[in-house]
């Protein structure tokens, strides 16, 4: 998921919101996009060093939606942050890791690393659904966070990477901080950055809310009524089967966490 244009649109490492119409709610002919409203990418992780020295990608939240790898390619780690502490999970091929909204994630590329990345709620992720781990500073301002997220329209390739590995950057300053307070049993910044994420997506709840419904809510609504018509002894949905196959819809997008490769699953 990434717009360069979007300042809301903050580089989610999933596809791009899903824009066809999706079957009314609890109608058993069933919903159209990936099995339960999911979204899905092919990322390669960055393999920019920053500061600390380790070569990855951008720190960042989500708020609603839970998030899973599958590593297909090379080796890595990614460093989450929750209330819970700091831990760093191993990534090689065929690791399967998820976690819930509100893990601050950073992903760590030690060689080659790639991954299929798997979202819950898509077309959330790209409306907004991310939250970068910047200095307090930058997530007072709502302006001055979309200005230091944003990658700018039109750039150049050397233009687009100068861009994203800025906020890369001060993501990773962000995070540490909240490492370092949190490892030190201090849980106020880690709550202050809640907050504040919490405060810059605030306006755009009500249209999350109309992805959601149309997107997930309308996969679970569509498998109810096909168990109501099972349990009635009907079975006209099944003769409404049909398959879809995508390649991506773009390539190598700069994304959070690395270069994608984008399906449209709408």
């Amino acid at each position: 998921m990434v717009s360069t244009a979007d300042p809301a649109d903050t580089g989610a490492d999933t596809a791009p919101a899903a824009a066809a119409a999706v079957p009314p709610t609890g109608s058993a002919s069933g919903y159209g996009g990936l099995p339960g409203g999911i979204g899905v990418s092919r990322l390669r992780v960055y393999d920019w060093p920053a500061v600390d020295g380790l070569r990855g990608g951008t720190p960042h939240i989500h708020l609603t939606c839970s998030e899973g790898y599958a590593v297909t390619g090379g080796r890595g780690a990614v460093q989450t942050l929750t209330a819970s502490g700091f831990q760093q999970t191993a990534l090689a091929p065929g690791a399967l890791v998820w976690f819930t909204p509100g893990t601050i994630h950073r992903l760590v590329n030690e060689g080659g690393l790639t991954i299929v990345v798997l979202m819950q709620n898509c077309g959330l992720p790209e409306a907004g659904d991310a939250v970068l781990t910047l200095p307090p500073r930058l997530l007072a301002d709502p302006a001055a966070y979309r200005a230091a997220v944003a990658l700018p329209e039109g750039g150049t390739e050397e233009e687009l990477e100068r861009a994203a590995r800025r906020r890369r950057d001060l993501a990773v300053e962000g995070f540490a901080e909240l490492r370092s307070a949190t490892e030190a049993g201090d849980l106020e910044p880690l709550a202050a950055f809640h907050r504040a994420a919490a405060a810059l997506v605030r306006p755009l709840v009500g249209a999350w809310r109309e992805r959601w419904r149309d997107g997930a809510a309308a996969a679970a609504s569509a498998t109810a009524a096909q168990l109501d018509e099972l349990e009635k002894g009907g079975a006209d949905h099944l003769a409404q089967a049909r398959v879809r196959a995508e390649l991506p819809s773009a390539h190598g997008r700069f994304g959070m966490c690395g270069r994608l490769d984008v399906y449209d699953i709408g």
